[in-house]
């Protein structure tokens, strides 16, 4: 998840965005009318902060790469929302990611590749041979469900609040919905995974 530093990248953009459009937008306001001029403000703060971590990246000699990442799609987000008028499509990109990873997640379980199990096998030198086994098989299953949860999870309270406009409660739940969620799964699956393996090692040395 790239430690402190990682989870503040992922989160401070959006936090960013989100306090400084509840202070700089006044409710009564119509956006649509000058779409530039009332949302530059919220929405170039994200993008400075963007810019700050790929820069402290770079001073620091570190890998930039995850923190450009970050900075490309909040330029993508920042263009979307400028050019339609509409706040709320700074979150599009999430909303299309969630609905793009739960699809494949999902699809991957009905075909019976689970997706977590092909990234495990890769990620454990253990290739597709995992399928061969049952306790494992039923496992990467279950963890695959999992995230598919988890990201069907957070478009189904999203896409409501985005069809709505509702911005500063689509923010909110964003947020919460994020690392919040994101960092207790993935510990919960790395120790399902390394229990399962060790059980099967187990077996094998006797």
């Amino acid at each position: 998840m790239g430690g402190i530093r990682g989870l503040i990248e992922a989160v401070l953009p959006g936090l960013v965005f989100l306090v400084t459009y509840s202070i700089t937008i006044d409710p009564s306001t119509d956006v649509t009318s000058d779409p530039i001029g009332t949302l530059l403000p919220s929405l170039i703060a994200p993008l400075v902060i963007g810019v700050i971590f790929v820069a402290l990246r770079a001073i620091t000699k570190q890998t930039t790469t995850p923190a450009l990442g970050g900075l490309v799609g909040t330029i993508i987000s920042v263009a979307l929302a400028l050019f339609s008028g509409k706040p709320s499509d700074f979150f599009l990109v999430g909303l299309w990611t969630n609905a793009g990873y739960g699809a494949a997640l999902l699809i991957s379980v009905l075909v019976r590749w689970p997706l977590i199990g092909v990234a495990v096998g890769f990620l454990m030198g253990d290739g597709v041979a995992w399928r061969l086994d049952a306790s494992k098989r039923r496992v990467l299953t279950i963890l695959t469900l999992c995230w598919t949860g988890l990201f069907l999870g957070r478009l189904a309270v999203q896409l409501p609040l985005y069809l709505a406009d509702n911005v500063e409660l689509l923010a909110s739940m964003k947020l919460l919905m994020g690392i919040p969620l994101y960092a207790p799964l993935l510990v919960v699956s790395w120790l399902m995974v390394r229990s399962v393996y060790r059980r099967m090692d187990a077996a094998d040395a006797v």
